[in-house]
C-alpha cells in the first residue's frame, strides 16, 4: 500500500491485474493517490512489474468463495476485470459462476462500489455468445446490492490489445482481403487511454450511481473502414477488401488464427461479436466524469499512438499477458507431489568462453523476431501445427525484444521463472499431450562442466506425459531432439561468442 495516499483515497481491489486492462489500471490508480490490492491466482506473475513493491497482493482463484471474501475484505473499490474470454464452450457458466462470488463476496465485505468493464450491446439484435455473457455478468453485478457502475465499450484500441492486433495483423499482413459481412457492421471504438481515465474516475462517483454506462470514441465506422484507416495512418497502400456472404463465424475465426497471432479460441468470441453492432445510445458519463478540455481521443491518433508503441516496443501490456485456457498450469517436476511420476528430460551442457553477461543477454532475447536459434522450419510447422488445433502458435511473439517478466507470454511459451544473470525457466502453451518445460541456466567460471574459468550454459527439456499419448508424443519427436535442442544451445553460444567478439574488437582496435 501506498505510504503517501491522498486524503480522499479509496482502498481498490484489481481483479485480473495479469490481463491487459487490469495491467495497466493498476499504475493508473496509484497515481491517482489510490492504495491498491491486487488479486491473482498466481502472485509470482507479478512479481516483475514495476508497480508491484506499491501494491498489496493477494492470492485467490475467483471461483472460490473464501479467497475472495478475503480478498474483498477492508476494500472500498473492486474494479472486476474477469472474464473466461477463449475458456471453450462452457465459457458463459465460468462467467456466472465467478460473477455471483464476487457479488456475494462484495456485499458481505461491506464494498463501497463494484466497477466492471462490459461490452456495449445493441438493441433489438441476436447477441454473440460472448456479448450475452457480458451482459449477463452486469446484471448480476448491479443486482448485487453494492452500488455499481458497468461501462459498456467496443472496441479498444491501444497497443497490445486482442481487438488492436486482430485489426493490426489484417491490414498489415493482407493488401487484398476476401472478408465475411461482419466487416460491414458499425463500430464505435474506443482509445485505452480514455478507458482507463473512465475507471479510475469510477472510484469517486457517489453511492447513489448504480447503472449502465456507453462508453465509446468520437468516431462511428465499419471494421473495413477501420482497416483501411490503419492503412492510412501506418503509411500502407489502400487494401482492397471483397466481402463474401458464406464467411460463418466459426470459419472467419479459423481464418483469424491463420493471419493474425490471436487463437482461434479467442479470435472467435471477438469475430461473433463484430456482427453486432455496437454503437453508444447514450454519453451519460460525461455527467459525472466530463470529457477531457481536448475531447476524447479519435480513431487515427489512437491508432497513431499504439502503432508508435509497437515501434518503440513500449508496450505496457498485451493481450497474451492472461493465462491462456487450458493450458499447464501443474506443479514443477522438481515438486514433491511428482516422486515417482514419468518425465522424460533432454539436458545439454555447453562451455564457452562469452562471458556470463553476455550469454544471459542472448538467453533472454531469445523466440520472437530472433527465433531460436535451431531448425527455423521445424519450429514454423510446430507453430502452425499447434495453430490448427487451436493453439497459440507462435505468433505471440515477445512483449519486450530483450528483458523478459515473470508471467510474459514468449511465442508457444510462457515465462514460469526468471532470476537476472542466472535462470530462465519458460512453461509450454502449445497443445502437447502433458507439461512441458524448457530452462536455460547460465553458470559463471568454475562450475562444473567448465574449464579454465569458462561460462557453462546448461539447457533443460522437461516432459511430463499424461496417459499413453503422451509417451508416445515424446518418442515419436525424439528423433528431432538432437537438431532442435541440440541445434538451440549451440546456437546460443555461438551468437553470445559472437556479440562478445563484436563488443571486444572496438577496444582492441
Amino acid at each position: 500500500m501506498s505510504p503517501n495516499a491522498a486524503p480522499s483515497a479509496q482502498t481498490c481491489l484489481v481483479t485480473g491485474a495479469t490481463g491487459y486492462i487490469g495491467g495497466r489500471l493498476v499504475p493508473e490508480l496509484l497515481a491517482a493517490g489510490h492504495r491498491v490490492r491486487v488479486m491473482t491466482r498466481n502472485p509470482e506473475r507479478l512479481r516483475d512489474h514495476p508497480w508491484a513493491g506499491s501494491v498489496e497482493i493477494v492470492r485467490a482463484d475467483a471461483t472460490d468463495a473464501d479467497q475472495v471474501a478475503a480478498a474483498c475484505a477492508g476494500v472500498d473499490v473492486v474494479y472486476y476485470l474477469i472474464h473466461a474470454l477463449g475458456g471453450g464452450p462452457e465459457f458463459e457458466e465460468t462467467d456466472r459462476r465467478t460473477a455471483r462470488t464476487m457479488a456475494r463476496a462484495a456485499r458481505d465485505a461491506g464494498v463501497g462500489r463494484l466497477v466492471y468493464l462490459g461490452a456495449l450491446v445493441p438493441a433489438e439484435e441476436e447477441l454473440s455468445p460472448h456479448l450475452r455473457s457480458r451482459t449477463e455478468v452486469a446484471e448480476i453485478l448491479l443486482g448485487s446490492g453494492v452500488p455499481t457502475v458497468v461501462l459498456r465499450a467496443a472496441i479498444v484500441l491501444g497497443s497490445g490489445s486482442a481487438s488492436f492486433e486482430m485489426l493490426r495483423y489484417l491490414t498489415e499482413r493482407l493488401p487484398v482481403m476476401v472478408t465475411p459481412r461482419w466487416v460491414h457492421s458499425r463500430i464505435q471504438p474506443i482509445a485505452v487511454r480514455d478507458v482507463l481515465r473512465y475507471l479510475v474516475g469510477c472510484a469517486s462517483l457517489p453511492p447513489t450511481v448504480n447503472r449502465c454506462f456507453d462508453i465509446g470514441g468520437p468516431d462511428v465506422m465499419s471494421y473495413a473502414e477501420m482497416m483501411q484507416r490503419y492503412a492510412a495512418v501506418a503509411h500502407l497502400p489502400r487494401r482492397r477488401i471483397l466481402p463474401v456472404p458464406l464467411f460463418s463465424p466459426s470459419l472467419s475465426s479459423h481464418w483469424v488464427g491463420l493471419i493474425t497471432p490471436v487463437p482461434a479460441g479467442i479470435a472467435r468470441p471477438l469475430v461473433e461479436s463484430l456482427r453486432n453492432t455496437v454503437v453508444c445510445s447514450e454519453h451519460d458519463i460525461a455527467g459525472f466524469l466530463p470529457d477531457p478540455p481536448e475531447g476524447l481521443l479519435g480513431f487515427d491518433d489512437a491508432v497513431r499512438l499504439a502503432v508508435q508503441r509497437v515501434r518503440d516496443s513500449a508496450v505496457a501490456t498485451r493481450w497474451a499477458s492472461a493465462s491462456v485456457p487450458g493450458a499447464p498450469s501443474g506443479p514443477l517436476p522438481t515438486d514433491p507431489d511428482w516422486a515417482g511420476g514419468s518425465l522424460y528430460v533432454d539436458e545439454r551442457t555447453r562451455a564457452t568462453t562469452a562471458a556470463p553477461e553476455q550469454v544471459w543477454r542472448v538467453v533472454e532475447g531469445i523466440g520472437g523476431d530472433r527465433g531460436w536459434y535451431s531448425f527455423p522450419l521445424a519450429w514454423e510447422v510446430r507453430g502452425r501445427l499447434d495453430r490448427l488445433v487451436g493453439g497459440v502458435g507462435l505468433r505471440r511473439g515477445r512483449r519486450d525484444p530483450d528483458r523478459l517478466f515473470v508471467g510474459d507470454a514468449l511465442d508457444f511459451w510462457r515465462v514460469e521463472e526468471r532470476e537476472a544473470g542466472r535462470l530462465l525457466r519458460l512453461r509450454a502453451e502449445m497443445r502437447v499431450p502433458g507439461l512441458a518445460w524448457l530452462e536455460f541456466h547460465v553458470e559463471h567460471g568454475g562450475a562444473e562442466g567448465a574449464t579454465d574459468g569458462a561460462t557453462v550454459l546448461r539447457q533443460r527439456a522437461t516432459f511430463a506425459p499424461h496417459g499413453l499419448a503422451g509417451h508416445l508424443y515424446w518418442w515419436a519427436i525424439a528423433g528431432f531432439h538432437g537438431i532442435v535442442f541440440g541445434g538451440m544451445i549451440r546456437g546460443l553460444v555461438r551468437a553470445a561468442e559472437t556479440a562478445d567478439r563484436d563488443r571486444a574488437a572496438p577496444a582492441a582496435a
